[in-house]
C-alpha cells in the first residue's frame, strides 16, 4: 500500500513541474510586461533578471505553503487516503484548466484556481464522508475552514480593487509631476523617484517578506523588524544619493534603472506569493505521505491528517527546485510569450488594431465615463485644466516613437509606476499569508495605470474596456471551473480508485497535448505572417511595404475565388465552407489594412515630405475592400444554396463558370506580375482583357435569361447564377481600378 501512495506522491510531483511550466507561462505576464512594453532592455537581459528575482523568492515562499496544507480545509478531519485525493484531484484540475487558458492567450488567476480546486476537492470528499455517516450537511463547518476561505477569496477580489485605485492615483500624480517629457523634469526629481520606489520596493521585499524567508535565522528577521523604521530611511537617503550619482558621473536613465529592479522585485514577489500555487498541493502531499510512513503499520483510511495543523517548514531545495523549473519554463516558453502580448495591447498609449472588439457594456461605460467627465470639467477652472492638460500631453512623445521600428507601448514613467505598486501590494500580502492574485494585482495596477494616464482615448476606449472585462470575466469563470471540475474529479478517484487515476492521469495527457497542438498550429500561422512582417520592416521603403501588402492580398483573392466556384460546381459543402472562412479572413485583413491607413498615411508623409501618395494608396486598399465583398457576396450564397441541398448548376452553367474562372485566373496572374515588377505599360492589355471577360459575362446572362424563358432552369439557381455574373463584373472593375490606383502610387513617388 505504501508503494501506491508513494506513486500517486510521484504523480504529483510530476504535474507539480507541468503546473509550474504552465503556471509560470501564464504568471510571466505579471511580472514581465511594464519591462518589455517599454523596452528597457534586451528581452534576454529582462529575463535573467526576472530569473534571478524568481530563485531568490522561491525562500520567501516557505510560510505560504500553509495556505495548501491548512488554509482551506481542517486536515484532522481528513484520512491520508483522502487527503491523497484532494491533492491528485487539485493537481489534475490545475495543469488542465490553465493550459486551456494559455493556449488562448488569456492571462487567468493561478491563485483563483488552487482556492476553488482545493475547496471543490475538499467539498466533495467531505460530501462522501458526511453521506457516509448518515448526517446532516451541516457538519460541512467541520471540515472546510470556511471562515479562511472567505477572507482569501475577499482579499483576492479587494485586491481588484485596491489595485486598481493606486494604480490610478499613483500614476495621475506621477504623470502630474513627471509629463511626456519627462527628460526634463526627471534630472532634478529622477533621483527622488528612484529613491522613493526602490525603498518601497526594498520594504515590502525585505521588511514584510523577510519572515517567510527559509534562508534568514530569526534573528536575522527579528533585527529587522525591530530596526524598520531605520532601514526605511537610510534606504530612501542611501538609494536617492546613489542614482542622482549615478545619473551625474555616467548619465544613466534612472527610470530604466527602476523599471529593472522593480521587474527583479516584482518577480521575487510572484515567486514568494504564487509558488504555493503550482507545488502547494504537491508538498502537502509528501508531508503527509511522510507522516504517514513514519507510522508504521497505519492504516491509510484510519490516519488521520492532524500532523498537517501544526506548522512545518518546507525544505529549501524543494523550493530552490521549483524555483529553476520555473526559471527554465520562463526562457522557453512560447505561450509565456503570447499571454504577455494580451496585457501589454490592452495598456498600449497608440492607436491601432484592437485585440477584442466593442460591447454594449463597454459602450454604457464609456458613455457614463463622458458624462461624468463633461460634468467635471464644468467644475475645474480653466487655467487648472489647461496646466492638467499639459502635463498629459503625449503629442511629442508620440511623435518621437511613431517612426521607431520597435516602438515601445509605454513610457518609463508608467512602467516604474506598474512595478513598484505591484509589488508593494504583492509583498505585503505575503506578509500577511494572504495569497493574493499577481495577475488581478498587475493586471489591474497596469489598466489603472494606462487609464490615468489616457491610454484609453475614445478611439479605443470600448475595446480596451472589452479587454479587460474578457480577461476579469474569465477570471470568475475561472473559479467556477476550478471548483466544479476538481469536485467532479475528487468523486471519481474516490469511487474509482486506481483504474480512475490512470484513465484521469491519461485524459489530463490528451487534453494538454491536443491544447498543445492547437496552440502550436495557431502560432505557425502568425510565424508566417510575423515572417512576412519582418521582411517588410527591413525594406526601408514603405511604399515597397505598400506593394507587397495588395500582392499578396490578390493572390489570396483569387485563390478564394477559384475554390468558390470549384466548390459550387462540383456541389462541395465542406470545401465551401471553408471558403466562407477563407473569406471572412479576407475581409478582416482588408478591415485591418483600412483601420492601419492612419499610420501607414503618417509614414508616408514622413518619407515623402507631402502626403502625394497617400490618398492613391487609400484608394488601392478600398478597392481591396470592394473586391473581398464582391466575393462575400459570392461565397456564402453559394454555400447557402448547397448548404440547403437545392438543385446544383446544370451542365452548360458550369462550363461557363469554368470558363470564366480560367480566364480571370489568366487575368490576375498578369495583374499580380505587373504589380511584382511595378511595371505599368501593360495596362491597355489588361483592360483589353478585361473587356473580353466582360462581354462572355453579358453573353453569360443572355443565355441564362434564355434558359429561364424556356424553363431550363430553377428559380432559386437562376437568382443565384445571374447574383454570380453580376458580382463577377463588379470584381473585375474593381481589380482594374486597384491596378490604375497602383500604377498613381508608384508613379507618384518615383518622380517625387
Amino acid at each position: 500500500m505504501e508503494n501506491f501512495y508513494l506513486l500517486i506522491v510521484v504523480i504529483l510531483f510530476a504535474l507539480a513541474i507541468s503546473d509550474l511550466i504552465v503556471g509560470v507561462a501564464n504568471d510571466a505576464v505579471n511580472f514581465l510586461n511594464s519591462a518589455i512594453g517599454a523596452k528597457v532592455a534586451p528581452r534576454y537581459i529582462i529575463l535573467i533578471i526576472a530569473s534571478i528575482g524568481i530563485v531568490l523568492g522561491t525562500t520567501f515562499s516557505g510560510g505560504m505553503m500553509e495556505v495548501a496544507q491548512k488554509g482551506i480545509f481542517y486536515p484532522g478531519q481528513f484520512a491520508f487516503s483522502e487527503i491523497m485525493i484532494i491533492f491528485l484531484a487539485v493537481m489534475l484540475t490545475d495543469v488542465i484548466l490553465l493550459d486551456i487558458f494559455n493556449a488562448f492567450g488569456l492571462p487567468t488567476s493561478t491563485t483563483v484556481s488552487l482556492v476553488f480546486e482545493l475547496l471543490g476537492a475538499a467539498v466533495a470528499v467531505a460530501v462522501i464522508k458526511i453521506t457516509a455517516m448518515g448526517t446532516d450537511m451541516s457538519e460541512m463547518s467541520k471540515y472546510i475552514n470556511s471562515a479562511n476561505a472567505l477572507a482569501i477569496i475577499s482579499g483576492i477580489l479587494l485586491s481588484v480593487i485596491i489595485a486598481f485605485t493606486f494604480g490610478t492615483l499613483i500614476q495621475y500624480f506621477a504623470r502630474i509631476l513627471f509629463s511626456f517629457n519627462y527628460e526634463k523634469t526627471y534630472k532634478y526629481f529622477g533621483a527622488i523617484w528612484g529613491g522613493l520606489s526602490i525603498t518601497v520596493i526594498t520594504y515590502f521585499i525585505l521588511i514584510k517578506g523577510a519572515k517567510g524567508s527559509t534562508l534568514l535565522s530569526p534573528e536575522t528577521t527579528d533585527w529587522i523588524h525591530n530596526n524598520s523604521s531605520l532601514l526605511i530611511l537610510y534606504s530612501f537617503i542611501g538609494w536617492t544619493i546613489i542614482l542622482q550619482l549615478l545619473y551625474w558621473i555616467t548619465r544613466i536613465n534612472i527610470l530604466k534603472l527602476i523599471v529593472l529592479v522593480g521587474t527583479f522585485a516584482l518577480a521575487l514577489a510572484f515567486a514568494g506569493n504564487d509558488l504555493v500555487n503550482f507545488v502547494g498541493a504537491p508538498v502537502a502531499g509528501f508531508k503527509s505521505f511522510q507522516a504517514f510512513i513514519a507510522e508504521p503499520g497505519a492504516n491509510p483510511d484510519g490516519f488521520m491528517m492532524t500532523a498537517l495543523e501544526s506548522k512545518i517548514k518546507t525544505d529549501t531545495y524543494l523550493l530552490l527546485i521549483a524555483g529553476m523549473v520555473m526559471v527554465f519554463a520562463l526562457w522557453f516558453s512560447k505561450k509565456a510569450r503570447k499571454v504577455t502580448e494580451t496585457e501589454v495591447s490592452l495598456g498600449r498609449q497608440s492607436v491601432g488594431n484592437e485585440r477584442f472588439g466593442s460591447s454594449m457594456l463597454s459602450r454604457s461605460i464609456v458613455r457614463i465615463a463622458m458624462d461624468f467627465n463633461k460634468t467635471f470639467e464644468k467644475v475645474v477652472p480653466k487655467p487648472v485644466k489647461k496646466w492638467i492638460n499639459s502635463r498629459f500631453d503625449s503629442s511629442e512623445y508620440q511623435k518621437k516613437i511613431k517612426n521607431q521600428k520597435d516602438a515601445p507601448s509605454f513610457d518609463l514613467i508608467r512602467a516604474s509606476v506598474n512595478l513598484t505598486v505591484a509589488s508593494a501590494l504583492i509583498a505585503f500580502g505575503t506578509s500577511l499569508k494572504l495569497p493574493l492574485s499577481t495577475t488581478y494585482v498587475t493586471f489591474m495596477v497596469a489598466m489603472g495605470s494606462s487609464l490615468a494616464d489616457n491610454a484609453w482615448g475614445r478611439e479605443s476606449a470600448v475595446y480596451r474596456i472589452t479587454g479587460v472585462i474578457t480577461v476579469i470575466g474569465g477570471w470568475f469563470f475561472t473559479a467556477f471551473v476550478a471548483f466544479t471540475s476538481a469536485f467532479i474529479l475528487a468523486l471519481i478517484i474516490s469511487y474509482g480508485g486506481p483504474v480512475a487515476i490512470v484513465i484521469l492521469i491519461l485524459i489530463a495527457l490528451f487534453l494538454v497535448l491536443r491544447t498543445h497542438i492547437f496552440f502550436k498550429r495557431r502560432e505557425s500561422e502568425k510565424a508566417k505572417i510575423k515572417k512576412l512582417e519582418d521582411e517588410e520592416l527591413k525594406i526601408e521603403d514603405i511604399h515597397q511595404k505598400c506593394s507587397i501588402e495588395v500582392r499578396n492580398m490578390l493572390k489570396s483573392v483569387i485563390q478564394v475565388f477559384n475554390d468558390t466556384l470549384i466548390g459550387l460546381t462540383k456541389e462541395d459543402r465542406k470545401l465551401l465552407k471553408n471558403v466562407c472562412k477563407d473569406v471572412d479572413e479576407l475581409n478582416i485583413d482588408a478591415r485591418n489594412l483600412k483601420a492601419n491607413v492612419h499610420n501607414t498615411l503618417y509614414k508616408l508623409q514622413v518619407n515623402d515630405e507631402e502626403a502625394e501618395t497617400g490618398p492613391y494608396y487609400v484608394q488601392v486598399i478600398d478597392y481591396l475592400r470592394e473586391m473581398a465583398h464582391a466575393l462575400s457576396f459570392i461565397s456564402n450564397p453559394s454555400y447557402d444554396h448547397i448548404d440547403n441541398n437545392h438543385k446544383g448548376l446544370n451542365h452548360d452553367q458550369v462550363e461557363e463558370l469554368n470558363a470564366l474562372k480560367e480566364d480571370i485566373s489568366s487575368l490576375f496572374e498578369l495583374i499580380i506580375t505587373t504589380i511584382e515588377k511595378n511595371d505599368f505599360e501593360n495596362i491597355p492589355d489588361l483592360i483589353e482583357k478585361q473587356q473580353l471577360i466582360l462581354d462572355k459575362l453579358t453573353v453569360c446572362r443572355k443565355k441564362q435569361v434564355k434558359r429561364i424563358k424556356h424553363q431550363e432552369s430553377g428559380t432559386r439557381i437562376s437568382i443565384l447564377y445571374l447574383g454570380i455574373l453580376n458580382e463577377i463584373k463588379n470584381f473585375l472593375l474593381q481589380s482594374i481600378n486597384l491596378v490604375k490606383a497602383q500604377r498613381d502610387f508608384v508613379d507618384t513617388h518615383e518622380t517625387k
